[in-house]
């Protein structure tokens, strides 16, 4: 796909005040000469005189009127992206009151829906409806783009709902005005696409190191978020630096399981919770019944043969490992 490169070529234009006064001073002498021509015509009655000044004077009336067309007020991180009947022209940046060719049009970049435009009548009429002026000028300032949530399948094919948010700034105008249609609904094309893509090479969360479909050391939605953002971030330089827009940073600010499965995964992550738990628990009780034992056995308390001690170590680990409280059974005669 061959697209013309359009370099960016930045004007300064002239100071907005001198050509404000400039152009004031026009129009009350061209006011101030059609007057006198008419009092002269009065006194000579010279018809094509009178003519010529009035035609000229009207000229230069209008050609003061038009000047205003010129007149920029320039805010700071803001341009304007100027062309001359459908050329590029340039680029003004400096910020202040400034003038420049009144016959260039400023382009924003940015298209208007007209597919409301019935129903923003209708609205109008019935005093329910606002108008929206078009900005003519491009911010240069850091934006913040909220990308909508959306179901992605991730590497294990779970489908889950995936948002981000993308901070980001136009770096180049002129490219952002010239070389796309809309360059922030294409930076929200591309954000959707970049996330759907990198969402789906890695799984959401890695539930047990002995998972057999997810190694230990494997990166995860839920638990790599910085390394995934810095890859989005740097997929979506990529895609919108042709555009002349710059990606500031990457998150992720929604990640869950999709509602149909959410359930599901749920039990799964209890149970791997149970399991983890009562691990730490048999380990706990095994070492606790070997210091009874050895205890016992060093203080020559009591002596078990090999019988009685694998009671005593059932008995102990059914009391230490249950998650009720025990109910002892006291023997009132001989323990054989």
């Amino acid at each position: 796909m061959n697209i013309k490169e359009i370099r960016e070529k930045e004007i300064q234009g002239w100071s907005g005040y001198v050509a404000l006064f400039v152009l004031i001073a026009v129009l009350l002498l061209s006011t101030a000469f059609i007057i006198y021509a008419s009092v002269v015509f009065e006194d000579d009655g010279n018809v094509p005189l009178y003519v010529f000044e009035m035609v000229l004077f009207i000229l230069v009336f209008t050609a003061g009127c038009i000047g205003f067309a010129g007149l920029k007020t320039v805010k700071p991180n803001e341009a304007y992206v100027f062309s001359l009947f459908g050329k590029y022209y340039g680029t003004l940046k400096t910020e202040g009151f400034r003038y420049v060719n009144p016959f260039v049009s400023a382009n924003a970049g940015t298209k208007i829906d007209n597919s409301g435009m019935d129903e923003l009548i209708s609205g109008l009429k019935k005093g329910k409806a606002s108008v929206t002026l078009v900005r003519k000028s491009v911010s240069m300032r850091m934006q913040t783009f909220v990308n909508g949530v959306q179901k992605v399948n991730d590497k294990l094919g779970n489908p889950v709902m995936v948002g981000a948010v993308v901070v980001w700034r136009i770096t180049d105008p002129t490219k952002a005005v010239f070389v796309v249609d809309d360059y922030k609904e294409f930076l929200s094309n591309q954000a959707d696409s970049i996330i759907r893509n990198v969402a789906r090479l890695y799984p959401y969360d890695n539930m047990s190191e002995d998972d057999s479909d997810i190694s230990a050391d494997e990166l995860t939605l839920r638990g790599s978020s910085q390394e995934i953002a810095d890859r989005m971030k740097g997929e979506l330089q990529e895609r919108v630096a042709s555009a002349g827009l710059e990606i500031i940073d990457v998150r992720i600010n929604q990640l869950s399981y999709a509602e149909e499965i959410a359930a599901a995964m749920l039990q799964r992550q209890q149970a791997v919770a149970i399991i983890a738990a009562r691990k730490k628990i048999v380990e706990g009780a095994v070492s606790m019944v070997e210091m009874a034992l050895d205890q016992l056995k060093k203080d020559n308390v009591v002596e078990f043969d090999e019988d009685k001690k694998a009671q005593m170590v059932s008995n102990l680990l059914v009391v230490l490992c249950g998650n009720k409280d025990a109910q002892p059974v006291v023997n009132s005669g001989s323990i054989y």
